[in-house]
């Protein structure tokens, strides 16, 4: 339940013609991958005073931070700003060789950018994070869609045996994730799914195991999301807190994959699907209510780990 404070709070963030919009200053920051050398850019935007503030790691979707990007962490980044975070956005993509996203390029020719890789950016940027004066660094959520939510449900999951610069980091991570219509099907620690045998595409058809987050996280997710389908995250999440782990989820009545913008809904045959059982073809589209039930609850979900 949301208390009278956070409602209050919500009033305020989320009635821009009621209150003035907080100033924001625009730079460049660079992030070192945990265990690597590699250089990524990263986008900082910090509101306007000294600090410290809380801060949130946004990580893209599949179609990257260039030209063809969805826009998506830009217009979340926003929002977060004028509620106080400082935000780091780093590109996981152009420096390896992916400036144009990588959603219709096969998998197999992309590993160099799976989720898997990408937790050891979103801890680069968490270390980035700490290293500024205005920046609470025991404040600090992650958040990411589509690509970016598998990234997210990679970073957050926990590795008690994984012994090496990324099991380190995990040990004094994030305070809160939020993943908007990430990948549920992927391996995460303990948890596993099963497509039928012998297919390696199409919807999957049993479940194990049991997600076991580092931290409280919330899972925003359509109901008709034919690329990152609703039911193996309604999974994870019951398993999850049948074993008592903080992790929460709300699924929008009729909306689809990428319901957080104004595009008209489509389909694209293009696009790598591993639940589709070609392997290709995804449906995306804004919803207008499910995205603004969203900002609130994005806003309610940092604002009660983050700020209270």
């Amino acid at each position: 339940m949301i208390d009278l404070r956070t409602l209050l709070f919500l009033g305020l963030c989320l009635a821009p013609a009621a209150v003035a919009v907080a100033a924001a200053t625009e730079s460049a920051l660079t992030v070192t991958p945990v265990g690597s050398s590699l250089e990524i850019p990263a986008t900082l935007i910090k509101p306007d005073g000294s600090g410290p503030f809380p801060a949130i790691v946004i990580m893209h979707d599949c179609s990257g931070l260039g030209p063809r990007s969805s826009g998506a962490p830009m217009r979340w980044a926003k929002d977060l700003v004028q509620q106080g975070y400082v935000i780091a956005i780093p590109d996981s993509f152009t420096p390896r060789g992916f400036p144009d996203g990588v959603c219709t390029i096969p998998g197999a020719q992309t590993t160099a950018v799976s989720g898997y890789v990408r937790a050891a950016d979103a801890y680069g940027a968490l270390a980035a994070l700490r290293a500024l004066q205005f920046v609470d660094g025991q404040r600090v959520g992650l958040m990411g869609n589509s690509h970016g939510g598998w990234t997210v449900l990679a970073a957050t999951v926990a590795q008690p045996a994984r012994e090496d610069s990324l099991g380190d980091a995990k040990r004094n991570g994030f305070a809160a994730a939020l993943a908007l219509y990430p990948s549920c099907s992927a391996r995460y620690g303990g948890w596993s799914t099963v497509r039928q045998k012998g297919v390696r595409f199409g919807p999957v058809v049993a479940y194990s195991g049991t997600y076991q987050p580092l931290s409280p996280l919330l899972i925003l997710i359509g109901e008709k999301d034919d690329w990152t389908p609703a039911e193996p995250c309604r999974r994870l999440t019951e398993s999850s807190r049948a074993a008592g782990y903080p992790v929460e989820i709300k699924i929008y009545p009729g909306a689809h994959h990428a319901f957080d913008n104004n595009g008209p809904v489509r389909y694209d045959g293009a696009r790598n699907n591993p639940n589709a059982p070609s392997g290709r073809g995804a449906t995306t589209g804004g919803d207008a209510a499910a995205w603004t039930d969203a900002r609130k609850q994005v806003a309610a979900f940092f604002f009660m780990h983050l700020q209270q």
